[in-house]
């Protein structure tokens, strides 16, 4: 595990270090989640029109459901594993570029990385058969909002990594409870 933790902490420094001041309002952009407000309306539009207003709204109940899971999941984790972020963590924070607003206490795992690829599972699945290239650009978007963490010093790669599985495993359950739901909901066989 020192090994694994080590191997963290240097692909941190490097990738944090890649950095450029040029580019940090960029990443401080991509990081702050009203800037996702154009991408979510225009989700939420595609939404509704495929799918009507009652199906529509049991879809945005499921989608809230799974956003409060992946970051209520995440403050357990940061509660009970306790591990400091790279930005508190004497002997990193002396190496690294603190970008970021703010600097929580507790980094493990990311809750921007897990809901943004909970959501990102959970709507490309959705869409797979109206839009089956969706699913790899909403990846895309949650990867970026993933490295942004990183680069504005505020996870390790490792709580990304993890973040990132969890939501995935999170949108992947919940797009399937949200199927059983329509069916059940809307009798559709």
């Amino acid at each position: 595990m020192d090994k694994l933790i080590e191997l963290d902490h240097k692909l941190f420094i490097w990738l944090n270090n890649l950095g450029n001041e040029s580019w940090d309002w960029l990443w401080l952009l991509i990081t702050d989640k009203w800037t996702a407000i154009p991408l979510y309306a225009l989700l939420l539009f595609l939404i509704f029109k495929k799918f009507g207003w009652k199906s529509s709204l049991v879809t945005v109940v499921f989608i809230t459901l799974l956003i409060t899971a992946t970051d209520q999941l995440g403050n357990v984790f940061k509660d009970a594993f306790e591990r400091l972020r790279p930005c508190r963590q004497e002997g990193i924070m002396e190496y690294a570029r603190f970008v970021a607003v703010r600097c929580g206490s507790y980094g493990f795992f990311s809750a921007h990385a897990s809901n943004s690829m909970g959501v990102a599972i959970f709507l490309g699945l959705l869409f797979r058969k109206v839009f089956p290239k969706m699913i790899f650009w909403l990846i895309a978007w949650a990867l970026l909002v993933a490295y942004s963490r990183v680069y504005l010093g505020v996870h390790y790669p490792g709580d990304i990594l993890v973040g990132m599985l969890i939501g995935g495993l999170i949108g992947f359950i919940f797009y399937k409870l949200h199927e059983w739901a329509q069916q059940k909901i809307f009798k559709k066989d």
